[in-house]
């Protein structure tokens, strides 16, 4: 799961020296010469990475993709990432962690019954807000369903890759945001 912010950097003759961007490409400390800073014209930047965060991919597919799961990149405006911002920050908000049981990994029986393996860990002692705000979601390569210590981490992280989004300045022009899903 990734969130891209994509910047439009094109100089143009007509623009003024002050207003032109300039660019410096190096590997291993050496210049890339196969690439022109000329040519260049967009920007993207991947300012969020999850890995198995089901609660943030079902929140995009409702709220940004009209409800279409299919691994395409979609906008995702300000607006929607304030929302996602104010309701995951409502979820850590009403969330305190107590010791607890949480499936570290599972083991599937003969009987194709998908059995937990239980580790000490801490879970979320009342999830009644999580589950009504941000509910796990099934799926192939999803992650755990629980609402535990790793639920949470992964509202943490979304947290800090929105404040940063949402606080963009405007001195540079800001970016155009996209999430984006895959597996």
């Amino acid at each position: 799961m990734y969130m891209y912010r994509k910047l439009y950097v094109k100089n143009w003759d007509h623009m003024k020296p002050a207003e032109k961007h300039s660019f410096l490409i190096k590997k291993g400390g050496k210049k890339r010469t196969d690439i022109k800073p000329e040519r260049i014209s967009e920007i993207t930047e991947q300012v969020g990475y999850w890995r198995k965060a089901n609660q943030i991919h079902a929140w995009m597919v409702k709220h940004v993709q009209d409800g279409k799961d299919d691994c395409e990149e979609y906008p995702v405006s300000k607006e929607q990432m304030q929302s996602l911002l104010e309701t995951c920050q409502e979820v850590l908000d009403a969330s305190k962690l107590v010791k607890g049981q949480v499936a570290e990994s599972y083991t599937i029986t003969k009987e194709g019954e998908k059995v937990p393996n239980l580790v000490d860990g801490k879970v979320i002692k009342d999830p009644a807000v999580a589950k009504k705000l941000l509910p796990t979601q099934s799926g192939f390569f999803f992650g755990g369903l629980e609402y535990n210590e790793w639920y949470l981490e992964q509202i943490q992280y979304t947290i800090g890759v929105l404040k940063e989004a949402v606080a963009e300045p405007e001195e540079f022009g800001s970016g155009e945001y996209y999430y984006q899903s895959s597996w």
